[in-house]
């Protein structure tokens, strides 16, 4: 008899996620692209409701980091999240899924969470910054790549190490 497959689960993140987020961290970036469990703790405790894990197999494969946020307006690398009081896109910071876990679609299964979430709360725009050549995958998601808003803004953006690309993507 074959094993049965191991459930898919989405669930917001929680304050003990986060040496399982550290882990998937290291494991998918540069080290430029690193970021703090301090940092991390204060964003997740600026937007509680806006990341979330997935686990498979009993453990945290992948997570994303977002917050209500306006379009035009990006968070630098290493910034805090300033949440919108008055939001009309969710921001999508950081998407990461463990190479272990990478073909279960884990990725596209956060977004989809996210968009949902962002849905319900009435805004109808998600952006982000696509980093480390990850610009298809985005894509795929139906962003498309921006100019931001203002020069405050590109400055913003120039704080990520590489070829970094702002996208929107409406939410219907």
């Amino acid at each position: 008899m074959g094993a049965t497959p191991s459930p898919l689960l989405v669930r917001d993140m929680r304050g003990d996620d986060l040496a399982a987020v550290l882990a998937i961290q290291l494991a998918c970036y540069g080290a430029g692209f690193v970021e703090d469990g301090v940092l991390i703790a204060r964003r997740l405790a600026a937007s509680p409701h806006t990341g979330w894990v997935a686990e498979h197999g009993g453990a945290v494969r992948a997570y994303l980091a977002a917050y209500p946020s306006q379009r035009g307006k990006l968070t630098p690398l290493h910034g805090d999240f300033e949440v919108a009081p008055d939001a009309d896109a969710l921001y999508l910071h950081d998407l990461a899924v463990h190479p272990e876990a990478s073909g279960l679609r884990l990725g596209p299964c956060l977004v989809r969470h996210a968009w949902a979430h962002a849905l319900r709360a009435g805004w109808r725009h998600s952006t982000l910054v696509s980093v480390q050549a990850s610009v298809g995958f985005w894509e795929r998601q139906g962003y498309a790549a921006t100019v931001p808003a203002d020069d405050a803004q590109q400055a913003r953006l120039a704080t990520y190490p590489g070829h970094s690309v702002y996208m929107a993507r409406r939410l219907d």
